[in-house]
C-alpha cells in the first residue's frame, strides 16, 4: 500500500513515493493507494445511489441501454451482457465517460467513445454524482501518472503534457450478483486493460484477484482505497519495464459486490512509442503473454487500438454502430 500524501511534504517524501510506485509498476502491475485525497463522501453517495439504481426492474434500466447510446458506447447493459475473451461475464453494469455536447468536435466528427452520457432518471443526482467523481479521479490519475513519470526518470509533466493532455476517460459501475455458497463465483475472466492506468474503488467484498507468477492472489477490498493496475500501452510505452497484469474477479463473498473502474488512458489520437530511455524491444516474446499478442506490433493511434479492443466485448454494438 502507498501513501500518496507523501507526495505534499517535500522532495524527499515525493521521490520515495515514486520508488514506491517505480518498484510496484515492474514488478506487479498492480498496487493500492491510500491518501489519495478523494471525498470519502462522494465515494459514499456515488455507491448509494449505484445500488439504488440497480434495484430497478429492469425495464426501467432498459431506458438507458447501450443501444440507446449510438457510437457513443454509454449506458446500462444486462447481466451477461459483456464478454471478456469471448465468455460473457457474470455482472451487469454502467457505462460512462467524458460528458461531450453535440457541438463537440470529436462528436461531429463521429469519433467512437465520445458523446454524452445516458444518465438515468433514477435515482435523481446519479448523473451529477458520476460527474463530480470524473473530475476527482481525473486529478488522482494525473498526479499517480507525475510520480510515475518520476519513476522513469522522466520531468513530472511528461504524461500530462503528452499522453493525457486530453485523456480518454472511460468510467464504469459493475455490479456482481451474490452467487450460492459453494459456487466458483466467476465474474469476470482473465484480462488485462487496454490503456494507461486503472483505478477501481471496490465496496468492501473482494473479488478481484491478480495473477503474480503461476499464483492467483486476493487482492483486499478496502474501501477507503484505489487499487491501480496497469494497461497494455503502459507496457508498450516502456517497452516491458512496467508489466500490464492479468487479472479476474471471482465473486465468492457470498454478497452483491460493486466495484467502480476508472479508465485513463491516452487521447484518443496519440500514438503511443517506446520510451527513449528504455530499450526498444527488437522481437516481443508475444508468447509469454497470456494472450500471445505483440503489443509492440501494432502500428497506429490508440482510438484505433481502443475501438477494436472494445468491438470485441459488445460485437453486437460494434456491428450496429462502429
Amino acid at each position: 500500500m502507498i501513501d500518496l500524501s507523501g507526495l505534499d511534504e517535500g522532495p524527499e517524501a515525493a521521490a520515495a513515493v515514486a520508488e514506491s510506485i517505480d518498484h510496484a509498476c515492474r514488478h506487479v502491475g498492480f498496487f493500492t493507494v491510500v491518501g489519495h485525497g478523494v471525498d470519502p463522501l462522494l465515494r459514499h453517495r456515488l455507491d448509494a445511489l449505484a445500488r439504488a439504481f440497480f434495484a430497478l426492474p429492469e425495464e426501467r434500466k432498459a431506458e438507458v441501454a447501450m443501444g440507446h447510446g449510438g457510437r457513443a458506447w454509454r449506458g446500462w447493459f444486462p447481466l451477461g451482457g459483456e464478454l471478456t475473451s469471448g465468455v460473457p461475464d457474470r455482472k451487469e453494469g454502467l457505462y460512462f465517460g467524458t460528458e461531450l455536447g453535440p457541438d463537440d468536435p470529436r462528436v461531429l466528427a463521429g469519433l467512437p467513445l465520445h458523446g454524452a452520457n445516458l444518465f438515468p432518471a433514477e435515482p435523481e443526482g446519479l448523473g451529477a454524482c458520476v460527474l463530480d467523481y470524473l473530475d476527482a479521479l481525473c486529478t488522482l490519475a494525473q498526479r499517480i501518472l507525475s510520480a510515475m513519470a518520476v519513476g522513469l526518470g522522466l520531468d513530472p509533466g511528461w504524461f500530462a503534457s503528452s499522453l493525457t493532455a486530453d485523456p480518454t476517460v472511460l468510467f464504469r459501475i459493475f455490479r456482481y450478483p451474490a452467487v450460492e455458497p459453494g459456487s466458483e463465483g466467476w465474474g469476470v475472466g482473465p484480462h488485462t486493460d487496454y490503456g494507461l492506468l486503472t483505478l477501481l474503488g471496490q465496496d468492501g467484498h473482494e473479488g478481484l484477484e491478480v495473477k503474480v507468477g503461476e499464483e492467483w492472489l486476493a487482492v483486499p477490498a478496502d474501501p477507503e482505497a484505489f487499487v491501480c493496475n496497469l494497461g497494455d500501452m503502459l507496457e508498450r510505452l516502456t517497452g516491458g519495464r512496467y508489466v500490464s497484469t492479468l487479472h479476474r474477479v471471482v465473486n465468492t463473498s457470498g454478497a452483491e459486490r460493486l466495484s467502480f473502474p476508472y479508465f485513463f488512458d491516452p487521447g484518443f489520437d496519440a500514438r503511443v512509442e517506446v520510451l527513449p530511455i528504455v530499450a526498444r524491444p527488437e522481437g516481443p516474446a508475444a508468447a509469454e503473454r497470456w494472450d500471445h499478442a505483440n503489443l509492440h506490433g501494432f502500428s497506429g493511434s490508440y482510438g484505433d487500438y481502443l475501438t477494436a479492443k472494445v468491438g470485441h466485448v459488445f460485437p453486437k454494438l460494434a456491428t450496429e454502430q462502429l
